[in-house]
């Protein structure tokens, strides 16, 4: 089993004393997006876990704690923007803090586990093409030595986020503008020694060497944990999205971001109702369970192939 932490929020710049007391628990409940009452009991050992997938804009608060996953394989997704406050309202300076942090975990797990996310890319007057590759580079040159890739992609306008991207006037992306930009970071990767990938897009780089990103990465995964493992790809995501599939623990409407590109907060009154649910020693996050949910054990085993093949 694969563990994703998590696309809908932001567990390790928020809710990583949540995390681990679930992880010393050895169970984690989750609802389904979809069936609000219908809510999963999920196990969390060694045993199950192949890999851990955590996503985040910044692990900090996690750093210091990570020793107590000693029994656990995983591996970060990391994304660092070159956007302001006037973008990601909440994240603290990426001079000052987010890149030395990122280089703090990299020397502590290993850079081949902190995946460098540039992304979503969004354009407008400030944010012009010249901006993203003049701060590319920038990123970059700081990150090159301690990761071994970049995946990009570009905004999605979502329904939404209609309201908190309109005073931004961003500009609609074509596939032009798209592959002109990609081939403009991706010279800058390439002459630092990163590779790079995209995520989720539709578009065929591989002209310029820019391949398709497997965000929950199943040969990432195996040369992690020294095995192969039995991963099929993950059909409750778009079409172009290559990641293999996982079970994600988190909780729409809980980041405290406030990225204004954000999919995963709907309403910020309901983030606001969560954010004063939440309790780190609940086995759900920001929610509590009330008499009409109906708590179901989801079965789960590692993939893990431990026999060897003699083929």
């Amino acid at each position: 089993m694969i563990i994703s932490a998590s696309r809908r929020t932001d567990i390790p710049s928020y809710y990583s004393d949540w995390f681990f007391n679930r992880i010393a628990d050895g169970f984690v409940t989750t609802r389904n997006p979809m069936n609000y009452n219908q809510v999963k009991r999920i196990e969390l050992t060694p045993e199950a876990v192949d890999c851990i997938v955590f996503w985040t804009k910044n692990p900090k608060p996690m750093i210091e704690s990570l020793d107590k996953l000693g029994d656990y394989n995983y591996y970060f997704q990391f994304t660092l923007n070159s956007y302001g406050k006037d973008i990601e309202e909440n994240i603290p300076s990426k001079n000052d803090e987010i890149i030395q942090t990122f280089q703090k975990l990299a020397d502590k797990i290993g850079k081949e586990k902190v995946i460098w996310r540039y992304d979503p890319i969004l354009l407008n007057e400030k944010y012009n093409i010249d901006y993203h590759v003049n701060y590319f580079g920038k990123i970059a040159e700081k990150l090159k030595n301690y990761t071994e890739k970049c995946t990009i992609s570009f905004i999605d306008f979502y329904k939404n986020i209609t309201t908190n991207i309109k005073p931004l006037y961003l500009a609609e992306l074509n596939n032009e503008t798209k592959t002109f930009l990609a081939k403009e970071l991706s010279k800058i990767a390439f002459g630092v020694g990163l590779k790079m990938d995209t995520c989720a897009e539709d578009l065929n780089l591989d002209e310029i060497n820019i391949g398709h990103a497997r965000c929950i990465d199943d040969l990432l995964i195996q040369r992690i944990i020294g095995y192969t493992i039995n991963a099929e790809k993950d059909k409750n995501q778009r079409l172009e999205c290559g990641c293999v599939k996982s079970i994600d623990i988190g909780t729409y409407n809980t980041c405290n971001n406030r990225c204004k590109y954000c999919y995963a907060n709907h309403s910020q009154n309901i983030l606001k109702k969560n954010n004063e649910l939440y309790d780190p020693n609940s086995p759900l996050l920001c929610c509590e369970l009330n008499p009409e949910d109906k708590v179901n054990e989801r079965v789960v085993k590692s993939i893990k192939c431990t026999q060897t093949s003699i083929f």
